[in-house]
């Protein structure tokens, strides 16, 4: 891998970064000025019958929600350059301040998803296609079908009324016992409130992982090279290892990078289901109460976290494949 071509390529990347960032910004920012919902309604909340006209102005002035659209928003990207992201109308705190601390709460649940559904999506892949046509094939292809086909939310609520509710194995809501102070909190009692929102969405993200690793390890294995292995006596666990897998994780690894924006997705929704305080239950109040910067804020984290999970599985195809290379040599 030449220097220069790194360079071409790191530097490409950055621009379309920019692009994106700045179109999600302003759609985002634009979607979310032009909704229903009063920005000053939302902040009052149940008090909004015991104020008068006045003292919404005086809310209003203060937010700069009196100024018009692009006043806003111009005044946004200013403060956004020198690196303040504004402050959220809903927790009174800086935006990287709340997007910080939300992260850290849904990053544990998105790392253990993360694995979990990488791991076994591929695992799953590799028996059914290794075994076409058996009995461990159909049924790992029914699993992967009804749960692509299934709702996040669904899913969600089906694991919590059975493991929450009727088998108490799990806690029913929040990130730690309720009432317990965070410094209190053990890493086993973390865990426990932990690991049932992560496998909700893991589940969910098997299942596109194991199919395309089902289709791909059965090309492979009806190819020319590899019957002219089998005629030679390889095992099929060896024609697997030495021929299947490099064939199989190129497109598993694009899934799985491609999968973060699906698990922020899902995130949102499972975090909802389980009263879980991260990244993705502020985004639901941020949007039901017209929170401008902080949803701006946390769409445009997500677009830049995930455009970075892509961005390491281009470099990552080099370690797996050495045919491919940067520049488009071979």
């Amino acid at each position: 891998m030449r220097l220069a071509d790194l360079i071409r390529f790191a530097g490409s990347r950055l621009v379309r970064l920019g692009l994106l960032l700045m179109a999600v910004s302003v759609f985002t920012f634009v979607l979310i000025s032009l909704s229903p919902i009063s920005p000053v309604n939302a902040y009052v909340g149940a008090d909004i019958m015991q104020i008068g006209p006045e003292q919404r102005q005086l809310i209003a002035e203060r937010w700069g929600l009196d100024q018009p659209m692009i006043v806003r928003f111009w005044q946004w990207l200013r403060q956004f350059v020198q690196g303040n992201w504004g402050t959220s109308l809903i927790f009174n705190q800086p935006v990287l301040s709340v997007i910080g601390q939300r992260f850290q709460a849904s990053l544990q649940m998105l790392a253990i998803a993360w694995l979990l559904s990488g791991l076994l999506g591929l695992g799953l892949g590799i028996f059914a296609g290794a075994y076409e046509g058996s009995w461990l094939d159909r049924g790992i292809r029914l699993y992967a079908y009804v749960l692509a086909s299934a709702p996040t939310f669904w899913v969600a609520l089906l694991l919590l009324i059975v493991f929450a509710v009727s088998l108490r194995i799990a806690p029913i809501c929040c990130a730690a016992p309720p009432g317990t102070l965070a410094a209190n909190v053990t890493l086993g009692q973390r865990l426990h409130h932990l690991l049932l929102p992560a496998i909700t969405l893991s589940i969910i993200g098997i299942a596109s992982i194991a199919l395309h690793t089902r289709q791909k390890l059965i090309e492979v294995l009806h190819s020319d090279y590899v019957l002219f292995a089998k005629a030679q006596g390889e095992s099929l666990a060896g024609i697997i290892r030495h021929h299947g897998l490099r064939n199989i994780l190129l497109p598993a690894i694009t899934l799985q990078f491609a999968s973060l924006s699906e698990l922020f997705g899902g995130a949102v929704l499972v975090e909802q289901v389980y009263a879980y305080p991260g990244l993705g239950e502020a985004t639901v109040q941020a949007a039901l109460r017209s929170d401008v910067p902080l949803l701006v804020g946390i769409v445009f984290f997500s677009a830049l976290f995930v455009y970075t999970g892509n961005t390491l599985a281009d470099f990552a195809y080099q370690v797996i494949d050495p045919r491919i290379r940067i520049g488009g040599e071979r």
